[in-house]
């Protein structure tokens, strides 16, 4: 049970930011995005954003595509539904 509550606690703590629910949500909005069109859409230095990026990386959120020397990121629609998923509220369910 204990890396179940790992799994989600990295997802849940990536989630947690502002910054990378705005990125998340243009994800969502414009699918496979570069990060050079992102960094303009947010308004955000390469840095900060490749920082927010690998968070979200790490926690599984969104997938990177290498395309010669630009990286494109879009939003892991799969694990996003999961975690919207009955599986996460079985947790909070003594009936599940």
């Amino acid at each position: 049970m204990d890396t179940t509550f790992e799994k989600y606690e990295e997802k849940f703590k990536a989630l947690a930011d502002r910054k990378r629910l705005h990125i998340m949500h243009l994800l969502c909005q414009k699918g496979s995005t570069c990060v050079c069109d992102l960094t303009q859409l947010l308004g955000m230095p390469q840095s900060k954003l490749s920082y927010h990026l690998k968070i979200l990386l790490d926690a599984n959120l969104i997938k990177k595509e290498t395309k010669g020397t630009w990286s494109y990121y879009e939003l892991n629609t799969e694990e996003v539904n999961h975690l919207l998923s009955p599986e996460l509220c079985c947790l909070f369910r003594p009936s599940c």
